[in-house]
């Protein structure tokens, strides 16, 4: 059962709806997209939620960008933008925030130093 504060606190935020599953949800538990702008089709992660332009919104899971890919959301919420590289990389795990993926650490090799008076 909700509190009497949750219930206030989900009703005072905007809702969206997410272009994937076309669920509506409050605007903080969803990924704001914006299309790149200078021609490019390239879709953009919006973290700060302050870039200029249309926005669309999507659920931060990977089954909600695959429903939006399928349904070729993307174009049609951003007029015609259709990279979703960046957005494939927020969203999808075994990537980190900068796109790249993880190095495991390398492990120090053991220095072999002689032993006193064997130095040739």
């Amino acid at each position: 059962m909700l509190t009497v504060a949750e219930v206030l606190h989900s009703e005072d935020q905007p809702q969206r709806t997410c272009i994937g599953c076309r669920k509506k949800a409050p605007r903080s538990e969803l990924l704001r997209l914006v299309a790149e702008g200078s021609g490019s089709a390239a879709v953009l992660v919006d973290e700060r939620r302050r870039m200029p332009g249309r926005g669309a919104w999507l659920h931060p899971s990977e089954s909600c960008l695959a429903l939006a890919v399928k349904r070729r959301a993307f174009g049609r919420a951003l007029n015609g933008a259709t990279g979703t590289a960046a957005v494939e990389r927020r969203i999808k795990p075994g990537t980190n925030a900068a796109g790249t993926l993880p190095i495991p650490p390398v492990e120090a090799a053991p220095t072999v130093q002689p032993e006193s008076g064997s130095e040739i």
